[in-house]
């Protein structure tokens, strides 16, 4: 695509665990929970893995990463997770709120930083974001707050209209709920109908994108935060595409893969930002000490070429606060 085309606007337990890891005689490993499939994650992981190494790790010389993945599956995540803690690696990664959920259930003692959309207090992972406390310390992009500007900026671009949807993921229900408040209270200040619309699978994701005409919605928003959506940018480009469903989805991304609108955080970033804090941990930081970093960049971009054959005129005002 041409530039041109996208104009983007822990304790002493846990301690413990690398004491242990380095009388071991050996090179400490790194456990990464996530709950989609490899494939959809190799750029984000690839992400983490560049944050580890700008602490000096690097992976295969001197620190190992046990991969587990659950394939779309979140209720794998407890056994993965128990998995991990089986094979005493000495950090865990959750990069989900559904995999630092399993984590906290299943890592006692064992440092953990996670990646998650949601608010972690209100999840019992930290007791504040300034210190955490605990063994848990991490990345959090709140996304649920930035589901409500998608909402206003599907109105800025249909004034007149009656109603909008909203796309969860009902096998992420912290999620799920979260971005529905706040979506409802965005569409009841505009006056706006909110139709939920749920997807948990590729088929439920087609159906669900083709109902939005259906309901006669002027638009269609995308709950930020989940792995599933966050991995299928290309898809949702494409269905969007397909059912001619204007949409603003979660990050540059979309709006790359040929979606009209992407607004949200730098998810890459946060999963860099993430890596460094594993790669703190493993020289000697207590995941207590570290505050939890709130990822504070958030992007618009439109991509024109979509909203062309879309037929959707974007305003210039809009336009003019895009990255």
């Amino acid at each position: 695509m041409r530039r041109r085309d996208v104009i983007t606007l822990m304790g002493g337990a846990a301690a413990m665990w690398l004491v242990r890891a380095h009388a071991q005689g050996a090179m400490p490993v790194v456990g990464f929970l996530n709950g989609d499939i490899a494939d959809n994650y190799a750029a984000l992981a690839a992400a983490f893995v560049r944050g580890l190494g700008e602490t000096g790790f690097a992976e295969g010389r001197n620190v190992a990463i046990e991969y587990r993945w659950a394939e779309g599956h979140n209720e794998r995540l407890p056994a993965l997770a128990a998995d991990l803690v089986k094979r005493n690696v000495a950090v865990i990664a959750a990069t989900s709120t559904p995999a630092a959920l399993a984590a906290k259930a299943a890592a006692t003692g064992i440092p953990v930083v996670f990646e998650t959309a949601a608010d972690p207090i209100k999840l019992g992972l930290v007791a504040s974001l300034a210190r955490p406390g605990g063994n848990f310390t991490g990345v959090t992009q709140l996304s649920a707050e930035t589901v409500s500007k998608r909402i206003e900026l599907l109105h800025e671009l249909f004034p007149d209209a009656r109603s909008v949807a909203l796309l969860v993921n009902p096998t992420n229900p912290v999620i799920a709920e979260s971005a529905a408040d706040e979506a409802s209270a965005a569409a009841g200040k505009f006056g706006l109908k909110l139709h939920v619309l749920k997807a948990g699978t590729d088929g439920e994701l087609d159906a669900a994108i083709a109902r939005v005409g259906e309901l006669k919605a002027s638009g269609l928003a995308i709950s930020g935060g989940d792995p599933f959506f966050v991995s299928r940018n290309d898809a949702l480009a494409r269905l969007a595409g397909r059912y001619a469903v204007p949409t603003v989805a979660p990050g540059r991304a979309f709006a790359t893969a040929g979606g009209l609108m992407g607004y949200g955080g730098d998810i890459a970033d946060a999963y860099r930002l993430a890596g460094t804090y594993v790669g703190r941990i493993l020289k000697g930081e207590k995941p207590a000490d570290l505050p939890v970093q709130q990822a504070t960049r958030i992007e618009l971009s439109v991509n024109l070429k979509a909203a062309k054959a879309l037929g959707v005129t974007v305003p210039l005002t809009l336009l003019g606060r895009a990255d």
